[in-house]
Parts: C-alpha cells; sequence; structure tokens
C-alpha cells in the first residue's frame, strides 16, 4: 500500500511539474545579423549630425529598425546591406551569425549583447565614410526579455539560464538561454535565424521555457 501511495505521489508530482513547465512560454523573435552603432561611428558613417530613420518598431520598447544599412568589411569577405537598429548605443557592436564568420574571415564568439571585451573587429562600411572598430563583433547568446514583473510571475530571475522547447516536423530544445529581466523589458525570446530554422521556428512562434 505504502508503496501505491509513493507511487501516486510521485505521478502527481511529475504530472504537476510538467504542467507548470508547460506553462512557462514566450514568443519568438528571430534575429538577423545587424549592427548598433554609437553616435560618433553613426557620423563618420553617415556624415555629420546625422539620426537613424526609424522604419519599424522591434519588440523591446524604445528600440527600432531603422532604414540604414552599412558594408561590413572582414580579413576574408564582405557583407552588403547590414541592417542598422536603434538608438544609438554608448559603444558599437555588430551582432552576426555564426556562419557569417566564414565569409568575413572573424571567430564567431558568443556574447550577451553589451559582453564586448575580447571579441574581434572589423571595418564597418557607410555612403560616408568607413569606420575600422576594434572589437565589437559577436554571435548573441540565446537570450530572453522579460520585465521584472514578468519573470516575479514566472518564478524566474535576471541572469539564470533556462531551455527552451519547441514541437512540430523540426522541433527540439536549445539550451543555455539567459534570462534578461529589467523594468524596461517586455516577454520576448531571441534566437538567430540559423537557430529558428534548424527547428522551423519563426517570429511569433511560441516556446516553452524549461528550467
Amino acid at each position: 500500500m505504502a508503496s501505491s501511495l509513493e507511487d501516486l505521489t510521485g505521478l502527481l508530482a511529475s504530472f504537476l511539474g510538467e504542467r507548470s513547465e508547460q506553462s512557462l512560454t514566450a514568443t519568438v523573435g528571430v534575429s538577423g545579423r545587424h549592427v548598433h552603432l554609437s553616435q560618433g561611428d553613426l557620423e563618420a558613417l553617415f556624415g555629420a549630425g546625422y539620426e537613424l530613420t526609424p522604419i519599424k518598431n522591434l519588440s523591446q520598447p524604445g528600440q527600432f529598425a531603422s532604414k540604414e544599412t552599412v558594408t561590413l568589411v572582414g580579413p576574408k569577405g564582405v557583407i552588403e546591406r547590414v541592417r542598422v537598429l536603434g538608438p544609438v548605443r554608448s559603444q558599437t557592436q555588430v551582432e552576426i551569425l555564426a556562419g557569417d564568420s566564414f565569409k568575413l574571415g572573424v571567430p564567431a564568439m558568443v556574447r550577451m549583447s553589451g559582453k564586448l571585451e575580447g571579441t574581434p573587429g572589423i571595418t564597418l562600411a557607410g555612403p560616408k565614410g568607413t569606420v575600422a572598430i576594434p572589437g565589437g563583433v559577436m554571435v548573441a547568446a540565446r537570450h530572453i526579455h522579460m520585465s521584472l514583473a514578468q519573470a516575479a510571475s514566472m518564478g524566474l530571475r535576471d541572469g539564470q539560464i533556462v531551455s527552451i522547447a519547441f514541437g512540430g516536423e523540426r522541433g527540439g530544445r536549445l539550451d543555455n538561454v539567459a534570462i534578461r529581466a529589467n523594468d524596461s523589458s517586455e516577454l520576448d525570446c531571441h534566437i538567430d535565424t540559423e537557430e529558428a530554422n534548424a527547428l522551423r521556428i519563426s517570429n511569433g512562434s511560441v516556446v516553452r521555457i524549461i528550467k
């Protein structure tokens, strides 16, 4: 009898745990290669006093895709028409796909946004000039943006590492996904186009968060 009761309790706990995991979900925003520019680098590339021209708001408050694009010039090749995202930042940051590293001839270093120490540099070309940055080229680490209130409601915290899972014909699981919770964020899971293509995920797809 005791064994049967233990088995039943275990099954119930497992069921409740699965339900809890399944209730933690986030929509996906798929990111392609893009550039964040400092004001100084923006003016060097596009002209003195230049301001970005927003064409589309992004999922995070205050952030947008601009009409401006630049060319990435690496030791082995170039990639043209890379979108600039706004607003301007204190440091220029270039986010590429892992596959881009072969064409450009730079290491594919996975980093969280803003963590630029030790990253390779590259040359950016715009209509008014070029800028050679000494570092800042990175492959963005998987992450989930959310507000502090959203994190609290899910039992998550800023900096926590979780996994995400997605069903379907090419479904699977991705580990090492960082939670980025602060007062200026809204719930959105960011992966790049290579990761999204592997699981056949698109913008607006819903993934399950696994603690």
